[in-house]
């Protein structure tokens, strides 16, 4: 049966960030970077279901918190995307100094876009997962944009969210709207896989899309029929799961014969 280990790592700012590393039987096929979305954390149900059912399959994966969430230091609310992009590559970084070098980047929702963000220049990768990912950062917007006059006007205010409550300033505001993914997107040089339920009413089917068209070959899209954008149907991950480990199988098998 696969292990875990809980692992920290340096995270910006002075951060200590909070890890689980899914650890499968034996020698890994390939070890891969899980990033949560936006207030969710590592132990949501799409960030650690799918990395034990992939742990299971034969592929490690690290998942961690964002600052603030969980056990890692640091404050939420002095977050942006910006930050969560360069912990993204802090997380890479540590697997490569524990001689787990990733191979395989999957992003859930507003991770989706950091991983879109983060994989150009990332050489370890050999293949990007992303699930339920906007095109744009600044869609997560719309999560709150019913206080979006409060926070211009006094600059944060408190939104509930996942069900906590949590402070969203106006810097945040800024940067996402400061990102554009396109570029990035289309400088890609790795194998792509974009998932997303037709039927996602937090972010829609368009981003996938719109993600889908402006990546070269070889991409591929498949469509999570019943699954809500939080995947919280056991079932539901079980399938995301077995569809990445198949999808990816060949580029890590690929990746590890190279020895890159």
């Amino acid at each position: 049966m696969p292990e875990f280990e809980s692992v920290t790592f340096p995270g910006v700012n002075g951060t200590t960030l909070a890890g689980t590393l899914d650890v499968p039987d034996g020698n890994a096929l390939g070890w891969a970077v899980f990033c949560h979305g936006f207030a969710l954390g590592k132990n949501s149900a799409a960030a650690s279901r799918i990395s034990k059912a992939l742990a299971e399959r034969g592929i490690g994966v690290l998942r961690y918190d964002a600052a603030g969430l969980g056990r890692s230091t640091g404050s939420w609310e002095d977050g942006s995307f910006t930050t969560k992009v360069a912990d993204l590559h802090n997380a890479m970084d540590f697997l490569r100094s524990s001689g787990r070098p990733p191979s395989l980047l999957i992003g859930h929702s507003l991770g989706g876009a950091a991983a879109l963000a983060a994989a150009p220049g990332e050489d370890s990768l050999a293949a990007l997962v992303t699930i339920g990912a906007p095109f744009r950062p600044s869609h997560v917007a719309h999560l709150f944009e019913d206080e979006l006059e409060t926070i211009a006007a006094r600059g944060e205010a408190d939104v509930e969210l996942g069900g906590r409550t949590l402070t969203i300033r106006h810097n945040l505001v800024e940067d996402l709207h400061s990102h554009d993914l396109r570029g990035c997107i289309e400088s890609l040089d790795l194998p792509l896989l974009v998932m997303h339920s037709p039927t996602d009413e937090t972010v829609g089917i368009e981003n996938a899309s719109e993600i889908f068209n402006a990546a070269r070959h070889p991409r591929s899209f498949v469509s999570l029929e019943g699954a809500g954008h939080l995947m919280p149907d056991r079932e539901q991950t079980s399938r995301a799961a077995e569809i990445i480990a198949a999808w990816a199988g060949l580029y890590l098998r690929q990746a590890r014969e190279s020895g890159s």
